[in-house]
């Protein structure tokens, strides 16, 4: 089966600030490559520094490479087609309640996408709006409610609902679920399972929470100081961690839950 999102020796480099002539650069990512099928979740881990936000920010198109490509259904995704981008590949958010404006309404919220990317009519975009709310098990009269209204997993619910009501192939959760507490992140991780199902989408989780991404994810990336140092099937990686840096970072999430 052909991968879904396929990603060829993409790099991200910086010019140093003075240094112009000598053209020095920090790499924040080497080459990397990978790919993942609909219906999977790869994970992204590492420390902070690692290159994992840089990584999030090429694959939606807020950077440009300094090298590589990536496919989606095996067509070049071009770098300044932002609505091909917008469309296909989304983005959610560690704290919820940051992303969503706090003057307009969740109608409002999840109305502006639908506008700038397609042509559908007013009364189509409130229908989409309120079936969109109901799959991520908000009620339609959410429409009506500003942010400040809601609770947090309410305001993850609605950043969801604003990720998938484009129907888009790639979600990429950016420590999405890191700042929720275990019940409400266990709903939301039922959650989005379900919609993986329903809608054939493939995530891609960024997250320092080994726990997590254990339960969560089918692949996984190690990636140090912006090189990809281990990867394969999550449950291998985890039980038998072939690099150092993996089993460093394994041990200090198992003593930081011993010490908790």
């Amino acid at each position: 089966m052909p991968a879904l999102l396929e990603v060829t020796d993409l790099s991200k480099s910086y010019p140093l600030k003075g240094f112009w002539f000598n053209r020095k650069e920090f790499c924040a990512l080497s080459p990397i490559s990978f790919y993942v099928h609909a219906y999977k979740t790869l994970a992204i881990v590492g420390e902070t520094g690692s290159g994992k936000s840089t990584l999030a920010k090429l694959l939606v198109g807020a950077e440009k490479p300094t090298t590589g490509k990536v496919k989606l259904n095996g067509q070049n995704l071009i770098e300044s087609n932002f609505k091909q981008r917008c469309q296909h590949i989304r983005m959610i958010f560690q704290d919820s309640g940051t992303t969503l404006n706090p003057s307009l309404t969740i109608k409002q919220l999840l109305d502006e996408p639908l506008k700038l990317n397609t042509t559908l009519s007013e009364e189509e975009r409130n229908k989409l709006i309120r079936t969109t709310l109901n799959q991520v098990g908000l009620l339609a009269d959410h429409m009506n409610f500003y942010p400040h209204m809601l609770s947090g997993g309410q305001k993850q619910r609605v950043s969801l609902a604003r990720a998938i009501i484009l129907k888009p192939q790639v979600i990429i959760l950016d420590e999405a679920l890191a700042s929720l507490d275990p019940s409400l992140r266990s709903q939301i991780v039922n959650l989005l399972l379900d919609l993986q199902e329903q809608m054939g989408l493939a995530f891609i989780l960024i997250s320092h929470n080994l726990g997590i991404v254990r339960h969560f994810s089918d692949d996984m990336i190690v990636l140090q100081h912006g090189n990809i140092v281990e990867s394969g099937k999550t449950t291998d990686v985890l039980e038998s961690p072939k690099h150092k840096y993996t089993r460093k970072l394994i041990m200090g999430q198992s003593n930081h839950l011993l010490k908790t």
